[in-house]
């Protein structure tokens, strides 16, 4: 991981297997710059590759390669990164034929990850994530030195080689570190429960979406929390969590958490679990997207896909349309047409807040009109009505105190006994 930073120029390779997908190819290319670029990375270009399989020397074509490397030879590239997983013994192979370093786009995304993780949690998070990905990839990153011995000593014994050893070696001391962050991964896991289960009471929304659709904009608007917003892909990395309070004294509390994105890794997910957790305990998720974003509808599938991966793609949802300051009329109309349960704002703006906050108090708080009788005994009831409803109407008469009152669903047990 530290080589990437000592680089500067990098091009980027796809390769596509069939042409209906070329498309998907070039989007997830031109994702792939952002990564580059928040990984501090200048791109000097992007190619693609239409061919029936991969290259098991090089993952893409060698020609293709040499080609590629021609076209950008007055940039000074020094790292070659695939948008494809590339193996242990392809980067070997690239960086053994055209002496330059070659990645894959996970390593991308750990790197941004590593530079992003703050806290403790965040950054156990990522060690792990490490860790996983290294363990697989001993095999071939060991295996060239029993290659070489076999080739000095002409023999086709099946002694036990260098490479052999030190892989068990190198595979006890990951496990062992492995299993180290898991424990501490644990604790942070426990302290947050306890945390949770001290507002158990209370509802809690999640703000979730592919990453740099505007979640951490959103949150700052409604909070005033001040996270950190950045045109960057993975800002935000830690779940940063305030109270928010709607009308009548009902609060909430309110998530931002770490952005989706295509292809992220499934140890990444894992490692994150502690974090996800949040999204999982929610009672209702806000999926932000980018409105204005061309890509939207691949990304909005996207998200619905890590949601299943972490089990949480059964809680109700509000699809929040941001950023309609940059898109046109006409499509985002046909878009809230097609989508329900949908709202369109301007985080950045502060376009259509209100509206977008009674939708969240009516999803959470289901609420119906009673008519009441309350004694006059009862003077605790109706101060608590009036805390708790919105009332129309109310009246002091003789046989006690009348009030017709709209009360939400989790509040009518305090009053049942006093409907008529």
């Amino acid at each position: 991981m530290e080589n990437i930073m000592k680089t500067e120029k990098a091009i980027l390779i796809g390769v596509c297997f069939k042409s209906e997908e070329y498309e998907a190819k070039r989007i997830s290319l031109d994702e792939l710059a952002r990564l580059a670029d928040t990984a501090g990375l200048q791109v000097a270009g992007k190619f693609i590759q239409k061919r029936q399989s991969p290259d098991n020397a090089f993952y893409a074509g060698k020609g293709f390669l040499a080609n590629t490397l021609a076209e950008v030879e007055d940039e000074n590239v020094d790292l070659i990164i695939f948008d494809n997983e590339l193996s242990p013994s392809q980067a070997r192979n690239i960086d053994l034929e055209f002496e330059l370093e070659a990645i894959d786009r996970t390593e991308v995304i750990l790197k941004i990850f590593h530079d992003h993780a703050h806290t403790r949690e965040a950054k156990l998070q990522v060690k792990l994530a490490e860790l996983q990905y290294q363990l697989p990839r001993l095999k071939k990153l060991w295996g060239h030195l029993d290659q070489q011995k076999g080739q000095a000593a002409g023999s086709g014994g099946t002694a036990r080689g260098m490479g052999e050893k030190q892989i068990e070696v190198d595979k006890r001391i990951i496990r062992l570190e492995i299993n180290k962050v898991k424990e501490e991964l644990q604790k942070v896991d426990k302290q947050k429960d306890t945390q949770r289960k001290q507002r158990e009471n209370i509802r809690k929304v999640c703000l979730v979406g592919y990453t740099n659709a505007g979640k951490s904009t959103l949150f700052n608007r409604l909070t005033d929390a001040g996270v950190l917003v950045e045109d960057k892909l993975f800002a935000t990395l830690e779940t940063t969590t305030r109270k928010l309070s709607l009308a009548k004294g009902r609060d909430l509390i309110l998530s931002d958490t770490v952005g989706f994105i295509s292809d992220l890794p499934h140890h990444l997910v894992a490692s994150f679990k502690a974090t996800l957790k949040d999204v999982e305990d929610a009672d209702l998720l806000l999926h932000v997207v980018d409105a204005a974003d061309p890509n939207l509808s691949k990304y909005m599938d996207e998200v619905h896909k890590v949601l299943q991966q972490i089990g949480a793609n059964d809680i109700p949802q509000i699809l929040v349309m941001n950023k309609i300051d940059k898109v046109a009329g006409d499509n985002l109309k046909f878009f809230l047409q097609t989508h329900q349960n949908a709202i369109a704002i301007s985080a950045g703006k502060g376009e259509n807040i209100e509206a977008l906050l009674q939708m969240v108090d009516e999803q959470l708080h289901q609420a119906k009109k009673y008519y009441l009788l309350i004694p006059h005994s009862e003077q605790k009831t109706v101060n608590l009505l009036h805390k708790l409803a919105e009332i129309e109407n109310i009246e002091y008469a003789e046989e006690g105190v009348k009030a017709v009152a709209i009360i939400n669903r989790e509040d009518l047990p305090e009053f049942e006994k006093y409907i008529v």
